[in-house]
């Protein structure tokens, strides 16, 4: 069975920008994965703020618990669109909603995991699992987000050109 992930994409319409249903340019919320492995990482690196869950449950519970644990913050209230699901290349199938919300993200925190590093060395050390999130213009995001997730920007942007 193909391990199951849930994530919420949250979008807004910068202010003073041009263009964009709301008079802005369309921005989304973007997490870049903490440990040593992504540190020097950067463009292709980026993720939807999401994790796994089990095939009993819901997708939309486990993507509104996954924010919380990356971001230390709840997924704030708004209107939510079901994104689908796209299968990455590894096999995961990873399912996105999108929330239209303006969160203030200066107090994101994210919860921690135990790696041993450097490998081999015995030592246990604590990461973050999100080292830091960024509100990105749409265009500067499918260059950062991960391959396999770019898809939820298109599927996003057809959402909201149907409006």
């Amino acid at each position: 069975m193909a391990r199951l992930s849930a994530g919420v994409l949250l979008y807004r319409f910068a202010v003073g920008s041009s263009g964009g249903a709301a008079g802005g340019e369309l921005e989304v919320l973007l997490a870049h994965p903490g440990g040593p492995f992504w540190a020097r990482k950067d463009e292709g690196a980026w993720s939807v703020p999401k994790g796994e869950y089990g095939p009993d449950e819901d997708p939309w519970a486990a993507a509104a618990r996954e924010f919380a644990e990356e971001l230390g913050l709840p997924v704030p209230r708004g209107e939510r669109l079901d994104l689908g699901e796209v299968k990455q290349a590894g096999g995961k199938v990873v399912t996105v909603f999108a929330v239209h919300a303006d969160l203030d993200i200066t107090e994101a925190r994210s919860n921690t995991f135990a790696l041993e590093w450097p490998r081999g060395s015995g030592r246990m050390r604590e990461f973050p699992e999100v080292d830091r999130v960024a509100w990105l213009p749409v265009e500067t995001a499918r260059a950062k987000l991960l391959k396999g997730q770019r898809p939820f920007l298109d599927r996003l942007r057809t959402h909201l050109a149907e409006r």
